[in-house]
């Protein structure tokens, strides 16, 4: 898999979830994506640190289903449980990839799958009955009937939005504290292993107040990897908004994490596709109507 660019350049002074903690003022983070924690170690030491990257943005490192025989990339966005056994490694495996990527100046931030679970489960009684978690039918908005719509998703309501389940992908009820405190511990169980801080996928489908609850809940960042005693974790939140006219707003997610910015990789690939005169580029960014700089994260996805 190819190294993914992620563009960020982390300017200014930042506090709380919005600092990225990088080392030795870089800026460069990568997304090493689907790659092995054993591979990844050794691109810090043979690559990345010395070549001054900031950090990597590792995929996900729960346990997720296994979809045979093709294997294909998006399991590892159907978790199953928590636990840190991978497509990528085991714990072990992840734990000595932190170390040894901060021992050359490169930060680990998490993929974090926490919207939801996989959509078929290989235990329990049913599709709702995760029980290596566990989690059962009262954990989910479906079964309990919060999910306004029947089928595919409203874009155009809140409520379907947040409160169904993505492509059969089994919504959590985030409201519920049991729910927010299994996910707080899977975070916080990362975050003693040394990461810097998290991708949240799927935001948009999460309420800003259920996921503020969980940050909350979250401790401080490992002082034995160089943080401050009061560092707080890093978020920049998946949120895909690309017009005027979406129901959910990256705006809507500003106070409580940065938020990826789709306009970065759509109007840049506008200028290669010559749709936008490069010429114009000069002052990209903000007088674009783009998130502000401080609160945003540049998506390489377009």
């Amino acid at each position: 898999m190819a190294i993914i660019w992620l563009f960020c350049l982390f300017l200014g002074v930042a506090v709380a979830q919005w600092d990225a903690y990088t080392m030795h003022d870089r800026q460069v983070i990568v997304h090493l994506f689907n790659w092995k924690w054993t591979d990844i170690a050794k691109e810090c030491e043979i690559w990345l640190g010395p070549h001054g990257f900031a950090g990597v943005q590792v995929s996900s490192p729960n346990e997720h289903i296994i979809l045979n025989p093709v294997r294909p990339w998006y399991e590892r966005y159907q978790p199953i449980r928590y636990g840190l056994t991978s497509r990528s490694g085991n714990e072990a495996e992840f734990k000595d990839m932190v170390s040894r990527c901060y021992k050359v100046g490169v930060r680990i931030y998490v993929d974090a799958v926490i919207n939801h679970m996989a959509a078929s489960n290989p235990d329990g009684n049913g599709d709702y009955d995760f029980r290596r978690v566990p989690y059962s039918s009262l954990d989910f908005n479906w079964p309990q009937g919060r999910c306004p719509t029947v089928g595919e998703i409203n874009y155009q309501d809140k409520d379907s939005i947040r409160n169904c389940d993505v492509k059969g992908l089994k919504d959590l009820y985030q409201k519920k504290d049991y729910v927010r405190n299994k996910i707080a511990e899977y975070l916080n169980n990362l975050i003693d292993m040394g990461v810097a801080g998290f991708r949240v996928d799927a935001a948009k489908h999460m309420w800003p107040g259920d996921l503020k609850a969980i940050y909350s809940k979250l401790k401080n960042l490992n002082t034995n990897f160089g943080f401050l005693s009061n560092a707080r974790p890093f978020f920049v939140q998946e949120v895909i908004d690309r017009s005027s006219s979406e129901a959910v707003s990256a705006w809507d997610y500003l106070d409580i994490g940065r938020v990826t910015e789709f306009h970065y990789g759509q109007k840049l690939a506008e200028g290669f596709w010559r749709k936008n005169p490069l010429s114009h580029f000069k002052n990209f960014g903000e007088s674009w109507g783009f998130l502000p700089d401080y609160n945003s994260l540049p998506s390489d996805l377009v």
